[in-house]
């Protein structure tokens, strides 16, 4: 594993927003312009760590390109690919912020919420969760197999996971903190944010 950026320089940043990247060369720049757009409204430091899971395209050249003209875009090249759950792990693992918002890069979560996400966490909110409430986008088997999938989890689980909402969410530093104490090497995300 490999980290561009300067650890140290981030050290008293608000928010850290986690991007895990597989072949994303091509939305990176949009990603990345969304994310600036975004913070430019609030008063908030915050970094981007981006991290490349093993992508065979350009995404880790891009990446670099965007670490070196802005300090507060870190770099987490992982060997290979090793999925996202790993790539969200190992972006969790080199956040500074006082509070961290894990996100998709394809922009399928609108980045504008992060804001009302921050408003949350300064009521109080330790996990501010973020709900899809259409799927329309998604097709039809998408949608069946990830019905399945959450009504199988809740068969099997003592943890209920709430329907349409994914990693797109707001854990504050403690909540990371205590995630982190949890060993495994297979997870699953969705249900540790929820413990």
């Amino acid at each position: 594993m490999e980290e561009l950026g300067r650890r140290d320089h981030n050290a008293g940043t608000e928010i850290s927003i986690v991007a895990p990247m597989y072949n994303e060369e091509a939305v990176i720049g949009i990603f990345v312009q969304e994310i600036r757009r975004v913070f430019s409204i609030a008063n908030v430091s915050y970094e981007i760590v981006c991290v490349n899971d093993g992508s065979t395209d350009n995404t880790y050249e891009v990446l670099k390109r965007y670490a070196l003209e802005d300090e507060r875009i870190k770099v987490v090249n992982l060997s290979r690919n090793f999925g996202k759950e790993i790539a969200l792990t190992a972006g969790l693992d080199h956040c500074n912020g006082r509070a961290i918002v894990p996100i998709d890069c394809d922009l399928q979560d609108p980045p504008e919420l992060i804001l009302d996400m921050i408003s949350k966490w300064r009521e109080g909110f330790d996990v501010v969760l973020a709900k899809r409430i259409d799927r329309s986008s998604d097709s039809l088997m998408k949608r069946w197999t990830s019905s399945m999938f959450y009504k199988l989890i809740d068969s099997i689980s003592d943890i209920h996971i709430p329907v349409n909402v994914g990693d797109f969410r707001l854990l504050d530093r403690k909540v990371l903190e205590a995630l982190k104490k949890y060993g495994e090497r297979s997870r699953f995300m969705k249900g540790l944010f929820l413990r």
